[in-house]
């Protein structure tokens, strides 16, 4: 029984090593590709009998010992789409199985990859280099928060970006308390231009002339040279400052926004309330029918917005609008919160989606698919996504992608190591097949 025990552990030892073997090539094989997760070899001993005074031959198993939840290497890359996750965690990815009506159909089955080489394919859809297509939360356009509910293959719109038109302007400045000589005259007013656009996006200018009426009190007169009214006077607003409005505020700071009774045109405003803002409104046209624009000054008492303060010179701080003109889409990016954002090339972007990262108790027991990805199981425990950075789940790296986490020189130790069992155990085979054959010829 030892002879034949001895051949049938020594298979088993040579199937084992083979199978250690076996993984070994998929991992020198791998050493190169984007985020594989190498496979190690666990030898398991099988007894048939053992006790005290008898030990027979048992067997020997291979099984895989997965190392999934350790990082690769993380490299940059060119690739603005290229992303990385330095920490625990994958990225959701789908896998497309056809198309309907030219729109791609997916596999309800959720896959996890550490590949993040995206770019952005025809259809706009982000996917990896093995073709899977990255899921994300769909950020909400108005309120800018993402959907955490519901995951998704995320596509980027080619569309253009609709105009807006200009409702608000938002303007601050210091009004000199003493203008030099002729500058702060009707015929010589302090002015503020301002670039606003219509419901087409065309661009048109807005003047805020300012003229001092006396100390701590000033008219702003607005000019709108493009108005399809008939004028370019769209109206006047008086100015007051400090305690010659009539209302507690500090000296230097708005106490009245009125309108002109000589020039009031379309102008209206807001009447004083203590650290409320100021502003100032007034309608055009410009060809797209009336449009209405409020002129943000400041805070009532405030010191932020249009002040009056010591000097001789007008000095514009800042002067702002919320009109956007039409812009073409100029590519998309990734940022290190997970938000994937389009670029326009007027200037603005829009958050489209959101990558989550998720996470799993125990990487080690997810089941490896295709393409470097995994599925969960039982033993993985339940899938969480959470975002970037949060509760666990590693930071993206942007621009950069993760190698994989093969060792090419522990790989070839593990290689020899291998080699001399497996010859070891073949050596095994036939020192007992020639000890077996010696029996039978004593017995003959």
């Amino acid at each position: 029984m030892s002879l034949f025990g001895a051949i049938d552990t020594a298979i088993s030892g040579l199937t084992s090593q083979s199978a250690a073997f076996g993984n070994i090539s998929e991992n020198v094989a791998n050493s190169q590709t984007t985020g594989f997760k190498r496979v190690n070899t666990n030898f398991t001993d099988y007894l048939t009998t053992s006790t005290q005074t008898v030990n027979e031959p048992g067997s020997v198993v291979a099984t895989p010992s997965y190392v999934n939840n350790v990082q690769g290497a993380i490299t940059q890359t060119s690739n603005p789409l290229g992303m990385a996750i330095a920490g625990q965690g994958f990225f959701a990815v789908s896998q497309a199985t056809g198309q309907v009506n030219s729109a791609p159909t997916f596999n309800p089955q959720q896959f996890y990859t550490r590949a993040g080489n995206f770019t952005m394919n025809a259809n706009g859809y982000l996917v990896n280099g093995t073709g899977q297509y990255l899921n994300g939360w769909s950020v909400n356009p108005a309120t800018g928060v993402a959907n955490q509910n519901a995951l998704a293959p995320i596509q980027v719109s080619q569309s253009t970006y609709n105009p807006v038109a200009t409702t608000n302007v938002t303007l601050s400045a210091n009004l000199p308390a003493t203008p030099a000589t002729g500058t702060a005259t009707a015929a010589s007013p302090l002015s503020s231009q301002i670039t606003v656009y219509d419901a087409l996006g065309t661009a048109h200018s807005v003047t805020l002339n300012w003229t001092q009426n006396a100390a701590n009190n000033w008219t702003v007169k607005v000019a709108v040279p493009d108005s399809t009214t008939g004028t370019t006077d769209a109206g006047s607003a008086n100015v007051q400052f400090g305690t010659v409005s009539g209302n507690p505020v500090p000296q230097g700071t708005i106490g009245q926004v009125s309108v002109s009774t000589t020039d009031p045109g379309t102008v209206s405003t807001t009447g004083y309330a203590a650290g409320q803002p100021a502003t100032l409104q007034f309608t055009t046209n410009f060809g797209s029918g009336n449009q209405t624009i409020q002129v943000n000054v400041g805070n009532y008492g405030g010191t932020t917005g249009v002040t009056q303060y010591a000097g001789s010179a007008y000095s514009l701080l800042g002067l702002t609008q919320n009109g956007v003109p039409p812009g073409s889409f100029s590519g998309v990016t990734a940022q290190a919160n997970g938000n994937v954002v389009v670029n326009y090339n007027n200037g603005q972007t829009r958050t489209i989606a959101q990558i989550p990262i998720v996470t799993f108790n125990a990487p080690n027991a997810l089941q490896n698919q295709n393409g470097q990805s995994f599925t969960a199981t039982q033993n993985s425990g339940t899938p969480l996504a959470e975002a970037a950075g949060t509760n666990g789940a590693g930071n993206l790296v942007i621009g950069s992608i993760e190698g994989s986490n093969v060792d090419i020189a522990t790989e070839f130790s593990a290689l020899i190591v291998a080699q001399q069992a497996y010859s070891s155990n073949a050596k095994v085979v036939s020192t007992a097949s020639q000890m077996l054959q010696s029996t039978l010829q004593m017995v003959a």
